[in-house]
């Protein structure tokens, strides 16, 4: 698989959980095959959150859907303590997707699960409206996953430089600290985790990572960024990623 090829003893489950614990994460996210063969050796250290759907990378995101291959009741066997649910923003399934989404959302307040949301924006609308990670689809997401009753939503970084036919209100000038704090007021009651992205410069994420803390994110979310590298390299830029967390970075 092409995301551990720069790293690949990170394609064994086992490094990852590892990592986690001793970066000092506060949860991790695993699909159920990994959840039921791996996190047990860890349980008590590192908590699970359960993800209850994906989709691979081989289908185009045009019409985007993540279908549900897991289920609350299958965290609650776990021992996970939240699930996590990608929904694809501006589509054509987004029908279905909500579908889908209500049933889980039930079945999380009845268990007593927090429910996470991946709200990522998809499909030829967003794309012509300036892109997936423009201001303009990301504080939508974040604003949708909150109206539709996500306990937390997790977006990518707002870039408000990508305008193009984005509606009226989103063409003016606004830099990032700004983009981000519109975004985590969107969310309003809805606790916002910014991701870490795709692989980029340590110092343009690390800047990501402090504006994001600073407009009110709850937290940081990252994966390849973190993994996608040597073991105490790793390990240093969570030590970073931790002191801007604790407001000193």
């Amino acid at each position: 698989m092409r995301d551990f090829a720069a790293n690949p003893a990170a394609g064994d489950p086992r490094y990852v959980l590892k990592l986690a614990v001793e970066g000092g994460f506060n949860g991790i996210v695993l699909q159920i095959g990994l959840a039921e063969k791996f996190h047990w050796e860890y349980a008590g250290e590192i908590p699970l959150i359960l993800k209850l759907n994906g989709k691979t990378d081989i289908p185009s995101d045009a019409e985007a859907l993540s279908p549900l291959h897991a289920s609350v009741a299958e965290a609650v066997r776990l021992g996970a303590d939240a699930v996590g649910y990608t929904m694809y923003v501006g589509t054509p399934a987004a029908g279905a997707d909500f579908a889908q989404y209500r049933e889980v959302r039930e079945q999380a307040r009845l268990l007593g699960m927090p429910l996470v949301v991946w709200a990522y924006p998809r499909g030829a609308a967003i794309e012509g409206k300036g892109g997936r990670d423009s201001f303009y689809a990301v504080d939508y997401a974040a604003r949708v996953a909150s109206e539709l009753g996500a306990d937390v939503v997790k977006v990518n970084f707002p870039h408000p430089e990508k305008q193009d036919q984005v509606p009226a209100a989103y063409r003016r000038p606004i830099d990032s600290q700004d983009a981000i704090a519109a975004v985590v007021r969107s969310a309003n009651r809805t606790l916002l985790l910014v991701s870490g992205g795709a692989r980029a410069g340590d110092a343009e994420m690390l800047d990501k990572a402090r504006q994001s803390i600073r407009a009110g994110a709850t937290g940081l979310i990252f994966g390849r960024n973190v993994w996608q590298r040597e073991h105490e390299e790793s390990l240093r830029l969570v030590g970073q990623l931790q002191r801007i967390l604790a407001g000193a970075g």
